[in-house]
């Protein structure tokens, strides 16, 4: 089954906790502390497989996890990194934050994509001795791995989108212009999957065009089989257009062009800038009266037009050559860019527990969700530290610090941020 959308829950291995250990061999009296740091947890990574066309295996594994750091040990002996978990996707899988929308990668390129962190490792007990201090018995836990609840939406890598009505021909075409192999036949809905096909112009020269299957009157907003796969229109170079002239199936192709751009329109309005060449087929089944008043219409919009018989290869080639020709002069494949994360989400997905504990008159805080605010915090962006420190007094980190009787100078540690308090 072709699936192209799927929601998963991924959580970065924790950081192994630090160590409390003292030295201990003999002769030697006090050796003092030597616990070891905890390892990194893992990250999860994804990565482009071109043997995969599908999202389908997500249907069935809905939560990905990657593996904790160990603890650390006596000797300064620091804890084994966790593995990183690497999940392989199709090429074009875009992955964005489920709540928010915001884009975290595209995954268009060889490139791994780093999605969430795993914990940094805690720190064993010898990072605590100081003069005054040396024989600390505490060390600093893992750091939890970052989590996120995010959306896979495939949108498929084609330089040219082939649109049109069901049984307008589209299938056709591309068998006839490339080496793919859709199933063709005499009835609507006959593709029920894109088809991806090379259409190969030289030793050096190719493109991909994409047959997506029929739109219907309100694909736009849901309605038909089409409406699945206008995704995969979003990032064809160009677009196009097939309409049986002839009007074999009772349709009046001005109509048919009219309703397929409106649901264009409907479902993403920036498709309606996308370049677009008008094939129009069937045009042996066509009376000379139809093929001018369609092809007045189209010049009328100023839209390049071909007239094909595309089961016997009629017109294909010009097509072909006119398509190769508008792509040598557009961008490539659009890539979408990795958008942060609304600082509102993160704060919103706080549970508001923390634990806050004293070790040699200084204030750690500890709290999962406030690690993925601070993370995305500039601490030296005057606004951002701002937005941090109202974070901390609406969740009542700040009150509970001063029911402990937290004094101005005094130091607060939030994982790998560490400040002086003041009143």
């Amino acid at each position: 089954m072709f699936v192209d959308q799927a929601t998963i829950k991924i959580k970065a291995g924790n950081g192994g906790n630090g160590a409390v250990a003292f030295h201990r061999e003999k002769y030697i009296a006090s050796g003092g502390p030597d616990g070891g740091d905890g390892g990194k947890g893992g990250d999860v990574i994804f990565m482009a497989d071109d043997h995969l066309s599908t999202l389908s295996d997500f249907r069935y594994k809905r939560k990905y996890t990657a593996e904790n750091g160990a603890d650390g040990s006596g000797n300064r002996c620091a804890g084994k990194k966790g593995r990183d978990l690497i999940i392989r996707v199709p090429r074009g899988t875009i992955i964005k934050e489920a709540e928010s929308g915001a884009v975290l990668a595209d995954v268009s390129s060889d490139e791994p994509f780093v999605i969430a962190k795993g914990g940094k490792g805690g720190w064993g007990n010898r990072h605590f001795a100081t003069p005054t201090r040396q024989a600390p018995r505490f060390a600093r836990d893992g750091y939890p791995g970052e989590e996120w609840d995010v959306i896979l939406e495939l949108k498929l890598l084609a330089d040219v989108g082939l649109l049109g009505f069901p049984n307008v021909g589209k299938s056709t075409l591309i068998s006839v212009v490339s080496e793919a192999k859709p199933v063709i036949a005499d009835y609507h809905f006959t593709t029920i999957t894109p088809v991806l096909g090379v259409v190969r112009m030289g030793p050096e020269s190719s493109f991909v065009m994409a047959d997506i299957p029929g739109l219907i009157e309100g694909a736009g907003e849901g309605v038909g089989l089409g409406h699945r796969f206008l995704r995969h229109v979003e990032r064809c170079r160009m677009l196009v257009h097939i309409v049986d002239v002839a009007g074999s199936e009772g349709r009046d192709p001005i109509d048919d062009f009219n309703i397929i751009n409106k649901e264009l329109a409907v479902f993403n309005p920036e498709l309606t800038k996308c370049p677009q060449i008008v094939a129009a087929n069937k045009v042996d089944l066509a009376t000379d009266e139809q093929l001018a008043r369609f092809r007045a219409f189209i010049e009328e919009q100023g839209l390049p037009y071909y007239e094909i018989v595309a089961p016997i290869a009629e017109g294909t080639q010009e097509l072909i050559n006119a398509v190769a020709a508008k792509l040598a002069e557009l961008p490539p494949i659009k890539r979408y860019e990795a958008q942060p994360v609304p600082m509102s989400v993160l704060e919103k997905k706080k549970d508001t527990g923390f634990k806050i504990t004293e070790q040699g008159g200084d204030y750690y805080v500890e709290a999962e969700w406030l690690l993925k605010i601070l993370n995305k915090t500039d601490i030296d962006d005057y606004e951002s530290l701002q937005y941090f420190q109202r974070v901390l007094e609406s969740s009542g980190i700040l009150d509970e610090l001063r029911a402990r009787g937290i004094r101005e100078n005094d130091t607060v540690i939030i994982y790998d941020f560490e400040f002086q308090y003041v009143p």
